[in-house]
C-alpha cells in the first residue's frame, strides 16, 4: 500500500533509517560478540536480549526501507487550501476550535493537532477552503467541523 509522505516525513525515515544502520545495529552487533566471550549462550540472557533486539531493529529497517519504497512525497501545498503540512483552524459543532496541521502517517500526533492525510479527519479535511463545512466520519457518528482560518 502506498503511503504519502510530507518532506518532512520523509526525511524523518531516512534520518531514522541511517540512525540504525550506522549507529544502533553496530552497536548491537558489539553486545552480541561480548556475549559470546561468556561463555554458554543456552543461559546468557545478555546474549539473549542482544539478539531479540537486533531481530527487532532488523525487522525496523526493512519496515522504513519499504515505506521508503513504495511511498510518494508530496510537496508542501500553499494557497488558500488545505493540502500537506498545511496549518489550520476549524471550529467543530459544539463551537470549539481547534488548531490542525495535515501530515504524513509517520508525523501524525492527534494531540498536538497534527492529523494525517490518511486518516478519516485528515482526509475529510483536504483540499477545502476558509469557510467550507466539513463532515467526518467517526466512531460516535458525523461530526461537522467548518474551516475558520488557513496559516501561511
Amino acid at each position: 500500500m502506498q503511503k504519502i509522505l510530507t518532506k518532512d516525513g520523509y526525511q524523518k525515515l531516512v534520518d531514522e533509517l541511517k540512525e540504525l544502520k550506522e549507529q544502533k545495529m553496530p552497536e548491537i552487533i558489539d553486545r552480541i560478540e561480548k556475549a559470546k566471550e561468556m561463555g554458554d549462550l543456552s543461559e546468557n540472557a545478555e546474549y539473549q536480549e542482544a539478539k531479540d533486539t537486533q531481530g527487532f531493529m532488523a525487522a525496523r529497517i526493512a519496515e522504513i526501507e519499504a515505506t521508503l519504497k513504495s511511498s510518494i512525497v508530496m510537496n508542501e501545498e500553499t494557497g488558500n487550501k488545505i493540502g500537506m503540512s498545511t496549518k489550520f483552524v476549524a471550529k467543530d459543532g459544539s463551537g470549539k476550535e481547534r488548531d490542525f496541521q495535515l501530515v504524513s502517517f509517520n508525523e501524525a500526533d492527534p494531540l498536538s493537532g497534527k492529523i494525517s492525510i490518511e486518516s478519516p479527519l485528515g482526509s475529510a479535511f483536504y483540499g477545502h477552503k476558509k469557510g467550507d463545512k466539513v463532515e467526518v466520519e467517526t466512531p460516535r457518528g458525523i461530526v461537522e467541523y467548518k474551516v475558520i482560518d488557513i496559516k501561511k
